[in-house]
């Protein structure tokens, strides 16, 4: 491999002994060359000036009220604490308002000592006194509330409004119906408001008797879970026994595995002697496959190889075609005339000034449809605020009509109510019997545990 160089220093000692001389081989000095600079292209002529952007108008600012708090929530929390002030001062005054009601009650019991045990009457007039007494505070109470300042938005009044409309269609309906003679369903729906009373009640009771057989229940599964505890001892006892068989067992399971290990030892020190000439066919399978795969990849190189010239090639070809193209000289001058059309034989095909006249008288019909439509868009809106108007004057009477009949009938409903006492179900006595019953022998069971 080295005997070529070997062979050279041999020849040039040689010559040294024999004094011939040595003929230098001299190096060839660069010569440069121009660069293949591109030539630049002539500046083609600006294009007139475009016409001016038209100027957005300024947007309104927006306004400071967003990020002020409502007003209606500092009425309210002013309203709040005078509620609070005065409910303090109501407390305060309690005792000393009670005596105004103390000449009454005092009068009430001369008038009828001798008819009425004095205690039972002192009792049931304070009781109504004190009642009284609450019954102003509420109404005070409520009207303060009533009289809070609420904002309604256009869709708020409109919806009211609709809602009172058709409540005084119906009413127009019912009195319509009246007058040909239809019958007043008053006494239905008291009726079924009875019969819907008893419904409730019924579904209290059936509430009821449920919670009470949940907690009948409950004691049933705590019984049951004790008496599983006994049982699960037992069980426990049985597998301690069992547990000890079991050990036993594997004990002289595991010497007999021991003595079977011992023999499988033997046996695998005897398979380790045939290794060595196992391993010894493996090397030279391995040194054939490496001898194969090493003259594979020296035929794969040289492929490679050309592949990679014959590329080069093609890429120098394709240069020198692109740089002939590029020095071909071409004409990039061009002078447009705007009242000339392109050409291009297209339908409705115009010049720019056209264009630009087109466009102007587009823009002015734009406009006047804009501005009626703003003449449009006033005498709606100003429609709508009549309408708000209207509908709330009508929301206005029909509220206050609807808080005279409402006010006419709590006074109806408090002369109707009478004081009832709910009786209990025979099913719910039974099961509560049952429940202390359970709880007693629950509690027997767990002493005994």
């Amino acid at each position: 491999r080295w005997q070529p160089k070997v062979q050279q220093l041999i020849e040039k000692l040689t010559d040294k002994l024999s004094n011939h001389t040595i003929t230098v081989k001299t190096s060839r000095v660069t010569q440069p060359k121009e660069f293949n600079l591109t030539v630049p292209k002539p500046r083609a002529i600006p294009p007139p000036s475009p016409a001016p952007l038209p100027v957005l108008p300024k947007r309104q600012p927006v306004p400071p009220s967003i990020y002020k708090p409502p007003k209606e929530r500092k009425q309210l929390e002013e309203i709040k604490t005078k509620n609070i002030q005065k409910a303090k001062v109501s407390v305060f005054l309690a005792p000393f308002i009670c005596f105004k009601f103390l000449y009454r009650i005092i009068s009430a019991v001369l008038v009828l000592w001798s008819q009425i045990p004095c205690e039972q009457y002192l009792e049931a007039v304070w009781e109504s006194a004190l009642t009284q007494y609450f019954e102003e505070l509420r109404k005070q109470a409520q009207d303060l509330i009533d009289n809070i300042p609420i904002k309604l938005n256009t869709a708020a009044i409109l919806r009211e409004g609709a809602l009172y409309q058709r409540k005084l269609e119906e009413e127009l309906k019912r009195i319509e119906n009246l007058q040909q003679g239809a019958g007043d369903p008053s006494e239905f729906l008291e009726w079924q408001k009875q019969m819907r009373g008893k419904d409730l009640e019924e579904q209290l009771a059936e509430i009821e008797c449920r919670r009470l057989q949940g907690k009948l229940s409950y004691e049933e599964a705590v019984l049951a879970h004790q008496n599983v505890i006994q049982e699960n001892k037992k069980k426990a006892d049985l597998l301690r026994e069992e547990k000890a068989e079991l050990m036993h067992l594997c004990a002289e399971k595991r010497l007999e595995e021991q003595k079977e290990m011992k023999e499988l030892v033997e046996q695998v020190m005897e398979g380790h002697k045939n290794v060595k000439q196992v391993k010894a066919k493996i090397q030279e399978y391995k040194q054939q496959i490496v001898q194969q795969v090493c003259e594979e990849s020296e035929e794969l190189l040289r492929q490679a190889l050309e592949e990679k010239e014959d590329q080069n090639r093609k890429r120098y070809e394709l240069i020198q075609q692109i740089r002939a193209i590029e020095s071909t000289p071409s004409i990039r001058h061009k002078f447009v005339d705007l009242t000339e059309t392109g050409g291009h034989g297209l339908f409705g095909e115009m010049s720019i000034v056209e264009l630009r006249e087109r466009l102007a008288l587009l823009k002015e019909a734009q406009k006047a449809a804009e501005e009626e439509k703003r003449n449009q868009i006033i005498h709606e809106k100003q429609a709508k605020e009549q309408l708000i108007l209207d509908k709330l004057d009508q929301i206005s009477q029909f509220r206050a009509e609807l808080g005279r009949a409402a006010a006419l009938k709590q006074e109806e409903k408090k002369k109707s109510q009478s004081g009832e006492r709910s009786m209990k179900d025979e099913r719910i006595l039974n099961l509560q019997k049952k429940i202390v019953e359970k709880t007693m022998e629950r509690k027997k069971q767990a002493g005994l545990l």
